[in-house]
């Protein structure tokens, strides 16, 4: 099916929507077309946040003379209620809009960030207060761990989660998804392309459209690459044999290196945001080189350039991934770039 209804949101979306990410890299003008662009041709689903810096309004210009009715979703990594009545102000501001369908508490790492989260005070009783006052639909809940989410789905808080998936990170198929979807919580696919790691995005796309029941938001910065990801949409998503060995040549290329970013390496005795600092490269073609300019990454590579290699992560990893020699390697290819 095309389109699939977030759980109990009642929200009914093209499965294919738009992630907000790379039009950050590009200059306003094209932006502001290549959302359009997609608009155009069929999506009805937007995913931005407040952390994407010049994102949100881009998209709320954009969106300004739309002819047709898009479900808009943004996102605040503060986790108390005072600052995330602020950043929900902000986007509201900044998309233009009296009313956002989906807000989201952003990137919760771990159990001390999702119970202050939860806690009087904190980010959900100000979501909830926007609910009531009719400043927002629906409250979801991103993450990267799936412990986490887990946990949040045991809880029955939030009406969507959002989850790495992808053919590196298929592991929330086995248990997270089908147990949203039990729950009749909305399942929105991040990281479709593995954060940028993928060279292949179309057959990247392909199977994450295989599996049913869940929206995606893949990001694109030009109108031609969003045009290859519609092609894939439109077509079968069946897996043919050679797709599915090329996918378990891709899985064994990058077995030892990629980092799934699960955080069981933490905490580092160097306080090492490991994740980070694999993801370096990745980043940077994401987010462009303004993300090197971020306090956290400036911070993080600090702490990187001291890691001892005492390999304590690499007994925790559980894909045996070669911790220390990844940081290196990563720093080495941050120093070459000048």
């Amino acid at each position: 099916m095309k389109q699939i209804t977030l759980g109990k949101t009642g929200l009914c979306v093209t499965r294919l929507g738009f992630g907000g990410i790379p039009i950050q890299r590009v200059d306003e003008e094209q932006a502001v077309e290549t959302v359009r662009h997609a608009v155009k041709r069929g999506v009805d689903f937007i995913d931005t946040s407040r952390a994407y810096t010049t994102s949100e309004r881009r998209i709320g210009l954009a969106l300004k003379n739309a002819n047709k009715r898009i479900i808009l979703a943004s996102k605040s990594v503060s986790r108390t209620a005072k600052d995330l009545r602020k950043d929900l102000e902000t986007s509201l501001k900044n998309l233009q809009r009296e009313y956002i369908d989906l807000y989201q508490c952003h990137f919760v790492k771990n159990a001390d960030d999702y119970q202050q989260i939860i806690s009087s005070g904190g980010a959900l009783e100000a979501l909830v207060k926007a609910k009531e006052e009719g400043l927002i639909g629906h409250i979801g809940l991103t993450s990267h761990s799936l412990d986490l989410i887990e946990h949040a789905l045991d809880d029955n808080i939030f009406e969507t989660i959002m989850v790495c998936f992808s053919l590196l990170e298929p592991a929330a198929g086995d248990k997270i998804i089908p147990k949203a979807i039990d729950k009749q919580v909305g399942v929105i696919a991040m990281k479709t392309f593995s954060g940028g790691v993928l060279d292949n995005p179309q057959l990247a796309l392909k199977y994450v459209l295989s599996y049913p029941g869940i929206a995606l938001i893949p990001g694109v910065e030009h109108k031609n690459l969003f045009d290859a990801n519609w092609k894939v949409f439109q077509s079968s998503w069946k897996l043919n044999n050679d797709e599915k060995n090329e996918i378990e040549i891709i899985r064994q290329r990058y077995d030892k290196i990629f980092c799934r970013r699960c955080d069981y390496c933490q905490p580092c005795s160097e306080d090492i945001p490991i994740q980070s600092i694999l993801g370096l490269r990745y980043a940077v073609k994401r987010f462009g080189n303004a993300v090197l300019e971020k306090n956290w990454m400036k911070d993080g590579i600090k702490k990187a350039r001291q890691c001892s290699a005492c390999e304590e992560c690499m007994e925790r990893c559980p894909y045996n991934l070669p911790i220390p020699d990844l940081i290196q390697e990563n720093l080495k290819w941050l120093d070459e770039r000048g």
